[in-house]
């Protein structure tokens, strides 16, 4: 293997680890692709739960296949008492990621295939898992402020049934939708931090259990998830349209990042903007928080000019930056807004887990183990010399 030298390949950027046959990403172009299948019209004719089959089975189901999908994923919505005993031990000062990690792993003890790895058995798991997160980051919240743990039901859609289990009551017809649609753009994502971890992990041979927990872990770490959640959080420290213009212009001029305002992938604005920017809008107006969509508008419009600017080049806009006000409007607590992201993101996940341990591919599983290259010094022509802890000094 070359060995690796240059700086852009620092945290494997621009280096393919992979083949996949599960996503694409045309970074100049703006293009974001499931199993052939373009995101924007995905998220214009499809359903959570009919992109998430297309995501481990490789196509479109037929009718008959996606109810009994359906079925199958809301029973397993139907998380086991024990897992919810033991988040009840966590402090209710605990953060929703981790809770959330530590209950994928719990949810292993609970398989009775774990050690089937065929293909049926890898899928079965696969909608344990996908099943069992709405209600577990749910069930979270209320026990955490207090309230009682509100059981699925199975005659609602996935992400239907999360709202009724967060707030305990059944939402509008609209807003519904709109979390299904955010779903769906967030169901995948090629090789991102938390997806590479994910596959690292199952290449080991490692449960699927483990290597999910693993890719939360991922995810809960600040320079890949919660993007969204600092977006709310820039929202409000800004607070007005007035004060735009100069907050915009002191953070870009010290060097500092607009949160949800460049991407490691896309040199043109992530697609699946171009449904969260609208979407946004009508859910903001419909609650009454349009000033928080007017606000996120003005800093992007400012951001992009003044980046311009400094830079010479554009900056894009992400996916998190209109997610933010998007689940604010819902009322989802900001802390929330991660979660939500991994609950969408089990699809992927799990679809890129199976890949890797059956080699569907590139023929046959393949352990990763990528090579570094020591820059350290040495105290000698070829190693240190080790001296006894009384002549060091």
């Amino acid at each position: 293997m070359e060995r690796l030298t240059n700086i852009k390949n620092i945290g494997l950027r621009d280096v393919p680890v992979a083949d996949t046959l599960i996503c694409g990403i045309d970074a100049k172009n703006g293009v974001l692709i499931y199993r052939g299948y373009d995101v924007l019209d995905l998220a214009s004719h499809s359903t959570y739960e009919e992109t998430a089959f297309l995501l481990l089975e490789m196509r479109l189901p037929l009718k008959e296949e996606l109810e009994e999908f359906k079925r199958r994923l809301s029973f397993f919505r139907q998380v086991p008492k024990a897992v919810l005993d033991a988040m009840r031990m966590r402090p209710t000062s605990a953060s929703p990621m981790d809770v959330l990690q530590g209950a994928t792993a719990f949810l292993s003890d609970y398989d009775p295939d774990i050690r089937d790895e065929s293909r049926p058995a890898e899928v079965d798991r696969a909608l344990r898992i996908i099943g069992a997160f709405p209600t577990i980051i749910a069930a979270w919240d209320r026990m955490r402020r207090g309230l009682p743990v509100i059981p699925p039901d199975p005659s609602l859609s996935h992400a239907a049934d999360f709202l009724r289990m967060l707030k305990g009551e059944k939402w509008d017809r609209e807003t519904e939708r709109d979390l299904d649609v955010c779903m769906i753009l967030h169901a995948e994502h090629s090789f991102n931090a938390s997806t590479f971890t994910a596959r690292a992990v199952a290449s080991t041979r490692s449960h699927t259990y483990g290597a999910v927990a693993a890719a939360v872990a991922a995810l809960a770490g600040e320079l890949h998830g919660g993007a969204n959640t600092r977006v709310m959080m820039m929202l409000e420290e800004v607070g007005s349209k007035d004060r735009v213009r100069e907050w915009v212009t002191r953070r870009l001029e010290e060097g500092k990042k607009i949160m949800g305002l460049g991407h490691a992938v896309y040199e043109v604005d992530d697609p699946r903007v171009k449904v969260l920017k609208p979407m946004a809008k009508a859910i903001c107006e419909r609650t009454g928080h349009s000033h928080w969509y007017e606000l996120a508008t003005e800093i992007e419009k400012v951001a992009k000019e003044v980046f311009q600017r400094i830079k010479g080049k554009t900056i894009p806009t992400n996916v998190d930056f209109y997610s933010a006000p998007t689940y604010h409007a819902m009322g989802i607590p900001k802390d929330l807004f991660t979660p939500i992201f991994a609950m969408a993101r089990t699809a992927g996940w799990t679809a890129h887990i199976i890949e890797e341990r059956l080699g569907e591919a590139h023929g046959k599983p393949q352990l990763y183990r990528p090579q570094a290259d020591y820059i350290g010094s040495y105290c000698g022509p070829d190693k240190c010399e080790w001296r006894p802890l009384e002549k060091r000094g």
